[in-house]
């Protein structure tokens, strides 16, 4: 068994226009000085970090590894989640998702979607650069708006958007594969691949490609009441990056999982610092250690109450001790009385 590496973090929810935030130096003092050892660099942040040119040029890509030593830190994993969403989008949200590409493709989905395609080649080639193994993304969706079956769904449907989804992943998949880096898709509502079931599917589709992973991520779980840890012990195999955030789900009488279009402060389900929700981070962590999970533990801040840098603060530490140092040896190793094979048949009568 390995002992999980972190804690990290994601520095999506802090990156600003304001030192210490606007500069991948300046942010990296700054986490490291919380108590972080690792960071997951979003990828669309230009104030932090150059896709284009970390995918392109080994000496770049050293300078962001080697800002980050100078404060002792590592590079958890890059994150695409913006460029993922818009390789598949239904158009129904095409102006929603607009903003989340180059300025010079909005308004043009087939231009923007071979925008995002080339994002997710750069990406692997950048990771490869940065000596990663793993890769954060979402996988878009063109299913979504079809999630719940009313009006009934025609036949044949679902699989045409899996079929789909998949014709247009397969090549990026490719690509990490090349670079030997795994793909991990964080299961989340909005995307075609939200849970198990949806997974399976995808996973079916690409031919079980072994690039195509999982991004755990319980909070995500908490709000459509799936068991999480269950879920650890089914696809833990395919567990390749793991984002450490809270939620709690409270239903009441007015509204529950799809909570009433109200904002996050009003729904029942919604996401909190560390600590302050309800999943069970001993047992995951004991899960994971247990099946020998062997990369980063990276916190994700959401939180519809806690100031950012609150939360900041207290989860490096509450992943830190929530991190299992795991056992060189049996607890019981004391006991030992040694054997052999000829000891072993006497005990069995043989």
């Amino acid at each position: 068994m390995r002992t999980i590496k972190g804690p990290g973090i994601f520095l999506a929810q802090f990156a600003g226009d304001a030192a210490p935030f606007n500069s991948l130096a300046g942010i990296a003092a700054w986490a490291a000085g919380l108590g972080f050892k690792g960071v997951q660099i979003p990828s669309w942040d230009a104030r932090l970090f150059n896709l284009r040119l970390a995918a392109e040029s080994r000496d770049y890509a050293q300078e962001v590894t080697g800002t980050l030593a100078a404060h002792g830190l590592a590079v958890t994993e890059l994150s695409t989640h913006l460029q993922g969403q818009l390789v598949a989008v239904h158009p129904a949200y095409d102006a929603q998702f607009d903003g989340f590409a180059d300025p010079s493709v909005r308004g043009n989905p087939a231009a923007r979607q071979a925008w995002a395609v080339d994002q997710m080649r750069m990406a692997a080639r950048a990771s490869a650069n940065l000596g990663l193994t793993g890769h954060a993304t979402f996988s878009g969706a063109l299913a979504w708006p079809y999630l719940y079956p009313w009006p009934q769904r025609p036949a044949g449907l679902v699989e045409e958007a899996f079929a789909e989804l998949a014709r247009r992943w397969r090549p990026i998949l490719d690509a990490f594969d090349d670079v030997g880096v795994d793909v991990c898709f964080e299961l989340h509502p909005g995307e075609d691949l939200h849970d198990g079931a949806t997974f399976e599917r995808f996973l079916d589709a690409v031919g079980h490609h072994r690039r195509a992973n999982i991004l755990f991520d319980p909070s995500h779980f908490v709000l459509q009441q799936l068991d999480y840890l269950a879920f650890i012990d089914l696809y833990h195999e395919r567990i390749r990056a793991f984002h450490v955030k809270d939620a709690e789900f409270r239903p009441n009488g007015r509204s529950g999982v799809y909570g009433g279009y109200q904002g996050w402060v009003d729904r029942p389900g919604r996401f909190r610092s560390l600590g302050d929700g309800q999943v069970d981070f001993r047992a995951i962590f004991s899960k994971m250690a247990a099946y020998d999970y062997p990369n980063w533990a990276v916190l994700e801040w959401e939180c519809a109450l806690k100031h950012p840098e609150d939360g900041a603060r207290e989860g490096a530490r509450f992943i830190q001790d929530h991190i299992i140092r795991v056992t060189e040896r049996a607890f019981d190793d004391f006991a030992d009385a040694g054997s052999d094979r000829a000891l072993n048949r006497r005990l069995l009568g043989l």
